[in-house]
């Protein structure tokens, strides 16, 4: 990611935007602390986030943004094999 935003991106993609580069530095933190379990701490993040998530906002609302997170993963898949 870089540090300039993109002056195409709604607010809330911005918004987005920056939270996702603050997850990413806890994350990459956690991941050193963890030192051999950082695979584990990887997955047991997105666990823990996904819970948070849900108390914040609601089981729909997660199950929508994890599908829509599938499926980018998916097509990110896809062209990597092409």
């Amino acid at each position: 990611m870089t540090d300039q935003p993109d002056q195409t991106n709604s607010p809330a993609e911005a918004m987005f935007d920056k939270a996702l580069d603050i997850a990413e530095k806890h994350l990459q933190s956690a991941m050193q602390e963890g030192g051999p379990l950082s695979s584990y701490v990887a997955v047991a993040m997105i666990e823990a986030a996904v819970n948070q998530a849900v108390e914040e906002t609601s089981h729909e609302d997660v199950v929508d943004m994890l599908r829509d997170l599938a499926a980018q993963i998916e097509q990110d898949a896809q062209e990597q094999d092409e």
